[in-house]
């Protein structure tokens, strides 16, 4: 569910850890015409931005990219840029834009980590207690023990829990597109697995006992709670939980997968009750800024909290990217400029890839996929999308060698 692999089938067919292995190109999509997205900015023409853009498209034959950037103080007087490539419809050949909706994937984690860490800060819960205070009996069996398991190490990807998505019917994802899932069924799945051999193991199943948590500590559901106290107060309007409804609510980008015959598959209609609080939200770029602005601007956490947030631990290369490292539900990765940036990536199985990061200077840019990059080259153009946003007009901090 993030840019990490849980199986090595839902890892081609996701490209989550695609920077580990390629797999075969499919045809591309039509020629790109300038989407009124594309417009001429009066704050300058982002060429290199809009060439990486391009690149994920027309080389990478990606078939649609959409780049949302909102400046910092010091990108006066451009309040946010967009830049956009490639089809959101191929059937009827709509241009990508950054207003259609989305799946978010594991960018969802980043929201309920910001909860946990808001009842964390209410005294609510410890972060440094163990799973079985609040949830006592889900996690004794085959090994694993909830009394060794910390509120924190979920959040962090270090409890040791494997992934319910590495079990093997999750080899053909498509096969279970329709499907209903319960978290508890899911946990009790992942349970029989073995466990994994790294101290960090990134694992959705994680954020489903976190969601349980929440569950037991307020008496609402997980959904319920992140809707009261981030999604709703930020006025994230096309925000929201699409429980088991397979569509995309309102206007969205269609997405797509390659099927095992190489055939290029319409994957948006998807029950994404399997990512839960891990990942099953639907969002738009401009709300994903909108929270990250505020998360980092310390509108949804207190100083102490948001600090706890950014402490990170390294994170395994083949499940993220080289230099990547995770804190609580947060992302840092190098940006050519210096410093980091700060977010998540997610990814599902039909196809969308969305992306959130804040610059050191205030900067945010959130990146909307509608199909999941299949080759390292590919990976390594998204990777890029993100530095160039961020980076791009800003001189560089690092020292020359």
């Amino acid at each position: 569910m993030a840019i990490s692999s849980p199986s090595s089938a839902l890892r081609r067919r996701t490209g989550l850890a695609a920077l580990a292995a390629a797999v075969v190109l499919v045809a591309a999509p039509p020629a790109a015409a300038r989407s009124p997205d594309d417009a001429p900015s009066p704050c300058g023409s982002h060429t290199e931005l809009s060439r990486s853009v391009h690149r994920l498209v027309a080389r990478d034959r990606i078939a649609g990219a959409a780049v949302l950037v909102n400046g910092a103080a010091t990108d006066a007087p451009c309040g946010r840029w967009t830049v956009t490539d490639g089809i959101a419809d191929l059937r009827i050949g709509r241009r990508m834009n950054t207003t259609d909706r989305l799946r978010a994937g594991s960018v969802t984690k980043m929201f309920t980590a910001t909860v946990v860490l808001q009842l964390a800060a209410e005294r609510r819960l410890s972060l440094d207690a163990p799973v079985e205070r609040y949830l006592p009996g889900l996690i004794r069996v085959n090994g694993y023990d909830g009394r060794r398991i910390t509120v924190r190490q979920l959040l962090q990807h270090t409890s040791g829990l494997p992934d319910h998505l590495d079990a093997p019917e999750w080899d053909h994802p498509e096969r279970l597109r329709h499907r209903h899932f319960e978290p508890r069924a899911l946990i009790t799945r992942a349970l029989r697995l073995p466990h994994p051999q790294s101290r960090w193991h990134y694992a959705t199943t994680n954020y489903l006992v976190a969601g349980l948590i929440v569950r037991e500590v307020t008496g609402r559901t997980p959904e319920a709670e992140i809707t009261r106290r981030i999604i709703a107060p930020l006025g994230l309007h096309d925000t929201y939980w699409p429980g088991d409804d397979p569509r995309i609510r309102g206007p969205h980008s269609r997405s797509y997968f390659t099927a095992d015959d190489g055939r290029r598959v319409d994957g948006t209609a998807w029950n994404m009750t399997f990512g839960g609080t891990g990942g099953a939200l639907v969002s738009t770029p401009a709300d994903l800024t909108r929270f990250a602005v505020a998360l980092f601007g310390g509108r949804l956490l207190p100083a102490a909290r948001l600090t706890e947030m950014r402490r990170t631990v390294a994170a395994d290369p083949d499940r993220l990217w080289p230099g990547a490292r995770y804190g609580l539900g947060l992302i840092s990765s190098p940006l050519t400029c210096g410093g980091t940036w700060w977010g998540h990536a997610g990814t599902v199985p039909g196809g969308h890839r969305a992306l959130v990061a804040a610059s050191p200077g205030g900067r945010s840019v959130a990146v909307a996929l509608n199909e999941v990059p299949r080759t390292l080259q590919a990976e390594l153009d998204f990777l890029d999308i993100v530095d160039k946003a961020l980076c791009e007009g800003r001189p560089s901090e690092r020292t020359p060698e």
